[in-house]
């Protein structure tokens, strides 16, 4: 009693074990039986329904959690009633090569030793029961000694129990069967040229089956060879299999050629929207496309005709629709996918380029006018000492003032034309050179009034310097240290002015807190956060000294002094 209950576990057990490979060797076997009987017995019949029960819980086609539509369950009822009822070798013939091909077809993309011995077991016996045992009944005049049938009867259940016993490994990673539909197509064509051929061989030359056989395996074998010779690339021949991929990859047409087309036209047309309208005119040209609306930032339009059939496509800014002549397969899909993605990265790339001249521009424009306002800021300040110095002077003074306003004044004015010169669209003049002595002690005396120290220096006969630089670096330093002074009552500020290396060194030092280590960092190499300016009076001074071939730098950072250094370039090594 305790037997009875629990074999029905025990079975479901048993099923429920069962993997890939054990369905596959009762599919088999199952046939095997069904064509070892003659295809009309009611034992035969049952067999060949088990087989397609057998099949229907192997095949690599649907998978167990994948739902069926109802014609997929139409055409599974068709085709047991037609294997079962039809009675005809030719249909078996038919079926063993689809499944020779299932089979066969995934045997390249198997990496398990087991399971490609499976395969390779199952591909063998489908192949010798069809040119065996099958076809052979296609003829009535063909018989085999009663030996070779029974090698075929009982000798070929050999590799069917084989498969049942062989143990594979498994993968979490890695599927049972994977049908790969060109492989298979290939085989299955493969087969049914050697079946056809054979059977036409046989029926023209009225001889015997073995040598049809042999005849068109050696024809087949030949057209291989031939093939495989041409496949690879040969003196002055690009090989059948590039020529094969090429197709598959432009889908009749050339993809270097629309590459080309697109990378001229990118560099022809520097504006998005007309790249994009020029674009599509091109794209619209291809023989598979009737059709093609475009929609981008700036414009939009359609070339040629609207179809029923038409696959949208956006990426970034640029929105294609295209319309194609018949309903578009998956191939294609997938290649005017890859169309209009380099389309739609060329005009972001345009997108992006535009956008890039013309923060160029704005750049320009702001390093200019910040310049000039630095400039302008300069020339104010020291219109504002010498109004401090006529001011505090007495009657005593008044002709040191005129004399000073007399130097000075043209000066001033000689600097507000190169200052307004600046806005002009004209190459920049050549460098002014000044007397050294004479610009350090008219700078001496602008800001005479400002408690600044100058310590005495001595230049080398004929000493000269660029002007326009030093009064720019030298108001811009000064006037930062004045803003300090606010700050910090009392600070001492000094500046000198030296010669050294074959040229003016200008150094403004002060004595009191350091500059923050991360303003330091960017004080001549971009805009910083001022509260006082616009944060870019040295960023300007700083390359308006590359451009002359000095540096301006900070020489110390310390706590007690400060101090700033503009001097010549020194050379590299």
């Amino acid at each position: 009693m305790r037997a009875e209950i629990n074999s029905p576990s025990i079975l479901g057990r048993f099923i429920s074990g069962l993997r890939q490979e054990h369905w596959l060797s009762l599919m088999l076997l199952a046939m095997h039986g069904a064509l070892a009987l003659e295809l009309g017995d009611p034992l035969s019949q049952a067999l060949l329904v088990s087989h397609f029960g057998f099949f229907l819980i192997w095949q690599p086609v649907w998978r167990g959690e994948q739902k069926l539509m109802p014609g997929h369950v139409v055409l599974i009822l068709v085709g047991g009633t037609l294997l079962v009822a039809a009675q005809s070798w030719w249909l078996m013939a038919l079926w063993i090569s689809v499944l020779f091909s299932l089979i066969g077809g995934n045997m390249p993309g198997i990496k398990n030793f087991g399971q490609r011995m499976v395969s390779l077991l199952a591909a063998v016996y489908l192949l010798a029961v069809l040119l065996m045992w099958v076809l052979p009944r296609l003829f009535e005049d063909q018989s085999f000694p009663d030996i070779v049938h029974s090698v075929i009867r009982y000798g070929l259940i050999l590799p069917l129990i084989a498969i049942f016993f062989i143990r594979v490994e498994r993968s979490r990673f890695q599927s049972n069967y994977k049908v790969d539909l060109f492989y298979s197509v290939l085989l299955f064509l493969m087969v049914v040229v050697l079946v056809l051929g054979s059977f036409a061989i046989k029926q023209v030359s009225s001889g015997n089956y073995i040598v049809a056989l042999s005849q068109a395996l050696f024809i087949i074998a030949v057209f291989l060879l031939a093939l495989s010779w041409l496949w690879d690339p040969r003196a002055g021949f690009s090989g059948i299999g590039q020529l094969l991929s090429r197709y598959f990859l432009s889908v009749g047409i050339p993809f270097e050629q629309w590459m080309h087309s697109l990378a001229g036209l990118a560099d022809r047309e520097r504006d998005p929207d007309k790249f994009a309208i020029l674009a599509v005119h091109e794209m619209a040209g291809l023989p598979w496309l009737s059709g093609v609306r475009w929609r981008a930032a700036g414009t939009s339009g359609q070339v040629g005709d609207q179809t029923r059939h038409l696959t949208e496509f956006s990426f970034g800014g640029l929105a294609l629709t295209v319309y194609t002549r018949w309903s578009p397969g998956p191939a294609l899909v997938m290649h005017i996918r890859l169309l209009a993605h380099l389309l739609g990265d060329y005009y972001e790339s345009k997108v992006r380029e535009q956008e890039q001249r013309r923060n160029a521009y704005m750049q320009a424009i702001y390093e200019t006018g910040s310049r000039l306002t630095h400039d302008v800021k300069n020339l104010l300040q020291t219109l504002g000492s010498l109004c401090s110095a006529a001011e505090t002077s007495n009657e005593t003074d008044a002709e040191a003032v005129r004399l000073l306003m007399q130097r000075q004044l043209p000066q001033i004015t000689h600097r507000l034309q190169i200052t307004l010169d600046k806005l002009n669209s004209k190459p920049a003049p050549v460098v002014q050179m000044a007397d050294a002595q004479v610009w350090w002690t008219g700078f001496k005396q602008r800001f005479a009034h400002e408690r600044v120290m100058f310590p005495e220096t001595e230049f080398p006969t004929g000493a000269s310097l660029p002007a326009e630089l030093f009064e720019g670096v030298a108001e811009n330093l000064l006037q930062n240290a004045l803003e300090k002074r606010k700050v910090h009552a009392g600070l001492d500020i000094s500046v000198t002015l030296t010669w050294s290396n074959g040229g003016a060194v200008l150094t403004v030092s002060d004595n009191g807190d350091p500059v923050a280590p991360d303003v330091a960092r960017q004080l001549f190499e971009a805009p910083v956060a001022s509260e006082s300016g616009l944060g870019v009076g040295l960023y300007q001074a700083a390359r308006f000294a590359r451009e002359q071939g000095y540096e301006l730098h900070i020489d110390s950072n310390e706590r007690g002094r400060v101090c700033f250094a503009l001097e010549p370039r020194k050379a590299a090594s």
